[in-house]
């Protein structure tokens, strides 16, 4: 029997809780694996060179979060360079490691794709609050500031993303809802579809520049309808095998839409009326090897 070392037994023991928060700081499952990877080798770098730790999770906890800061500060030229909107990677929900979904926090595509617009210390300080229910004194050790400052994260990026303090943002979209609009859309019925919008609705499509999709996002209850509608009436006028249907994917319900040449995966986010505020579509292939 092979016997692990303290460092390699506490990683092991750690490994779905890392990937928890590297994801929730990357929104891209192989970049969070990359960052996970880098923390196994570091952490069996300083158990030979005789390092003293007092405590492994802590330590990976730590370097976890450090090297998911510096990864978002390398990549954030690549995004800003991205073809069209940049949108988090979705994963099929029984497909995440059970520490990643045991709390569903910060995991929604909504959440991730939102996150974008935090600043990386204050990302971090967002997901170990939200999602692992970290303390302000915890955080600050390993973000090495105050407490105070940290609050100070939190409660400005919980105003960024429009969440309250107190309150969990772990809403999902209803998945009758998600059969209305398919039913709208397949039957042609822009009225419908609009009626199920929110006024000022966001649509943003992300096709990688690997398939074709919307550059920019497409604002407007009215728009976004003739948009969606007149994307299945040209796959359908093309002959093209169309299948629709739903998955689960972060947390949360999604529809599911498949041709012979792509596939699209899309998300909702609902407003406080109970219409459709935000929709999400992701088409890029690249990001659908784990549904």
């Amino acid at each position: 029997m092979t016997i692990l070392s303290p460092a390699a037994t506490a990683w092991q023991h750690e490994r779905g809780r890392l990937l928890g928060i590297a994801y929730r700081m990357l929104g891209d499952f192989a970049e969070a694996e990359d960052v996970v990877s880098e923390v196994a080798e570091l952490a069996v770098q300083v158990e030979q060179s005789a390092s003293e730790i007092r405590s492994w999770p802590a330590w990976l906890t730590t370097v976890c979060v450090r090297r998911s800061i510096d990864r978002v500060r390398s990549i954030a030229a690549r995004r800003e360079s991205y073809p069209g909107p940049w949108l988090p990677e979705p994963v099929a929900t029984d497909r995440l490691p059970d520490d990643v979904v045991a709390t569903r926090e910060m995991l929604s595509i909504a959440l991730l794709h939102l996150a974008e617009q935090l600043p990386p210390r204050q990302r971090a300080a967002i997901v170990l609050h939200r999602a692992f229910a970290m303390s302000a004194p915890e955080i600050a050790e390993i973000l090495e500031t105050t407490p105070a400052a940290v609050r100070q994260l939190i409660s400005r990026g919980e105003r960024r993303l429009d969440i309250r303090p107190d309150e969990p943002v772990s809403a999902r979209a209803d998945p009758a809802a998600l059969d209305r609009l398919i039913a709208a859309v397949e039957s042609g019925d822009i009225a419908v579809v609009t009626s199920m919008l929110e006024d000022d609705a966001i649509l943003w499509t992300d096709g990688g520049g690997v398939v074709s999709a919307a550059l920019n996002p497409i604002f407007g209850a009215a728009a976004i309808a003739r948009f969606v509608i007149g994307v299945f009436e040209k796959a359908r006028r093309a002959d093209d095998e169309i299948v629709v249907g739903t998955l689960h994917v972060n947390g949360e319900p999604a529809i599911d839409f498949r041709r012979r040449v792509r596939r699209d995966v899309v998300t909702l986010t609902f407003g406080p009326t109970g219409r459709i505020a935000a929709i999400r579509q992701v088409a890029n292939p690249d990001k659908h090897t784990r549904l």
